[in-house]
């Protein structure tokens, strides 16, 4: 009898047991872990410090090499130091981190990290005892400290993560780039492969509210293909070939310095990045290209959002790692990646909205090019979401004591793009390359009150065309931003480059476009007209 007691008993533990690993087994199966979806971006631990640095490098020539190491204690940043370039070779940054609460009194934090071929000149701690540098890989030097203290301090690096490029920024906060890239070969000198270090615990960025300024103005800076790279990037059809003679172009300098200017001249409130600011073809590290957009707006802490075009995610990272970067805009269960809209508030302290900017996914190219050749459309759940959001927003925007204004950003043009004979004011430089389908969306616009809708992808076509309807009456405005970037082509009619603007004045319901050029006629807002008054559409004729 106690035996068979005892047996029943094995059998229930082991039968439990088996549950128990069952479920463990079928949680992981179907567990989607957020670093599926970041891939090699940095991830935030609060609480790390890090405690070593080092590079290990292996060659496919060599089967008992392994860029590896042991998981467990060292963490490997996932960017091949050699951006894929070596024709044998791989080389990866790892360092060793741990919680503050588990460090022993074997254990050293880091508290500063240098590159260079000499070593750095030896510091003296306020107790007038020398701290000495410890060599590493690639020209790292680092400095560790064993005391507990120091992981609290400000000083402790808490992450390590890799850019690329002579120009590489990092604009996150507490992160500081190295001037110096890693001394490991040639490879990375070339490729300027560097370093950046983050101190102290992750700091979310604060994003600045978009809203309408005292005077019951509002400007928005439309930044359109502007095609960074990885690095330097390489000039398409640049005029003049030389802005400065003997001074040759360089994209990604020339196109920031123009963006810059602009943004310092014109001090627009809000900055809407249309798509393709990544040239995916050029970005082996699209993170690098990226961020060199990000920082110019986050420097100058101005609100801003982002879409996507056909080439930000041909490079490293998907859309939805791309969207990582731009501060986990909130997606939506709808197709694609980065529909969602932004609202600005009017003056003061008002919680209502005064404009609502709907931004959607044009996705890339046609998935049924044999009947549609060319390029994507945007889907009927896009429609449904657009209409529905819009709808649930009516009742709330006719609270405003003003005239409330609804407005939509896409990258690839509408079929509509294409029609002639009717009015437009601007270039029309080449065919533009809408999708082969109509899928309605441009009727969806109109239904729904929407002024006017702008997008990029043709970059030499920067004209806005005024749509009317059966009555003959304007009802929408569908404008170009003008290709910015001098990393795109531009090879047609000496094209410069050009950026669009469009001010928002509060009081009559008035909106105003033009464009500011890179060269030339630097000073003069081209093509300048009202095509919003009263808060409805208006024809060149009929603006106030």
């Amino acid at each position: 009898m106690a035996r068979r007691i005892v047996r029943t008993g094995l059998q229930l533990i082991l039968i439990t047991l088996f549950i128990f690993l069952a479920v463990v087994f079928l949680d992981n199966r179907f567990r989607v872990l957020p670093t599926s979806i970041h891939g090699h971006l940095p991830m935030h631990y609060s609480g790390f410090v890090v405690t070593d640095v080092t590079i290990t490098q292996c060659s496919s020539l060599n089967p008992f090499s392994n860029c590896q190491l042991d998981p467990d204690s060292w963490h490997r940043v996932e960017k091949d130091l050699y951006l894929r370039t070596g024709w044998t070779s791989t080389a990866y940054v790892q360092f060793q981190r741990k919680k503050e609460e588990e460090l022993g009194p074997e254990d050293k934090v880091l508290v500063d990290l240098k590159i260079s071929r000499l070593t750095p000149p030896s510091e003296y701690t306020a107790k007038g005892e020398t701290e000495a540098w410890e060599q590493r890989p690639g020209g790292i030097w680092l400095k560790r400290t064993a005391s507990r203290h120091a992981s609290d301090s400000g000083k402790a690096v808490t992450y390590i993560d890799v850019l690329f490029g002579a120009d590489a920024v990092d604009p996150r906060p507490n992160w500081e780039i190295k001037d110096t890239p890693l001394l490991l070969d040639s490879w990375t000198e070339n490729l300027e492969t560097r370093l950046s270090i983050r101190r102290g615990n992750p700091t979310k960025m604060k994003k600045p509210v978009p809203r309408i300024n005292d005077n019951g103005k509002f400007k928005v800076m439309q930044l359109a293909d502007i095609h960074l790279s990885t690095g330097l990037g390489v000039c398409r059809d640049p005029v003049p070939a030389e802005i400065v003679p003997g001074h040759r172009c360089e994209a990604d300098p020339r196109t920031l310095d123009f963006i810059e200017r602009l943004l310092d001249e014109e001090k627009p409130d809000m900055v809407i990045f249309s798509g393709d600011q990544v040239n995916g073809e050029t970005s082996p590290d699209a993170q690098s290209a990226l961020f060199k957009s990000v920082k110019l707006v986050t420097d100058r802490k101005i609100p801003y959002a982002a879409i996507f075009g056909n080439h930000d995610d041909e490079g490293d990272l998907s859309r939805e790692q791309l969207m990582n970067i731009y501060e986990d805009l909130p997606p939506e269960d709808i197709d694609g990646v980065g529909n969602y809209i932004v609202e600005v508030l009017d003056r003061g302290k008002s919680q209502h909205s005064a404009l609502t900017f709907y931004l959607l996914d044009t996705h890339s190219y046609s998935p049924d090019e044999r009947q549609f050749r060319g390029y994507d459309w945007i889907k009927p759940s896009q429609t449904r979401w657009f209409k529905n959001t819009a709808q649930s927003l009516r009742r709330k925007h006719q609270e405003y004591t003003h005239i409330h204004m609804n407005m939509a950003f896409i990258h690839i043009p509408l079929p509509e793009y294409r029609s002639e004979g009717k009015y437009f004011n601007g270039h029309w430089d080449e065919a533009p390359t809408a999708p082969g389908f109509n899928s309605g969306f441009k009727n969806a616009l109109e239904e729904e009150g929407i002024l006017f809708v702008s997008c990029g992808h043709d970059h030499v076509n920067d004209y806005c065309m005024l749509e009317r309807d059966d009555n003959d009456k304007p009802s929408l405005w569908m404008c170009y931003g003008g290709g910015g970037g001098l990393g795109g082509y531009g090879g047609y009619n000496d094209y410069v480059r050009r950026v669009r603007f469009y001010d928002f004045d509060i009081g009559p319901g008035r909106v105003t476009t033009y464009k500011r050029l890179e060269y030339g006629m630097t000073e003069a807002k081209v093509d300048e007209m009202i095509i919003v008054d009263g808060g409805a559409v208006k024809g060149p004729d009929e603006s106030a």
